[in-house]
């Protein structure tokens, strides 16, 4: 289940990139740091839940950071 919704945060991640880049339309930012930082939330979840010791605590860090980020984005 976690591996569907990582795949589909980061095709969300991707088309959201590609059209900014294709338009050069900036008001898309910060949706597409929320993209992320779900995606790198649910990244650490799975790592989680594989027992992989070191990796989960920094997704869980960047994930917060890009959480933050995208609510400045929106607010800011």
């Amino acid at each position: 289940m976690m591996y569907v919704l990582k795949y589909i945060l980061a095709m969300i991640v991707v088309a959201l990139s590609v059209y900014q880049l294709i338009t050069g339309d900036t008001k898309l930012i910060p949706y597409s740091m929320l993209c992320l930082g779900a995606m790198v939330l649910v990244m650490g979840l799975a790592d989680l839940r594989m027992e992989r010791k070191g990796s989960w605590h920094r997704s869980l860090v960047i994930s917060v950071f890009l959480f933050f980020v995208s609510v400045l984005g929106f607010f800011g």
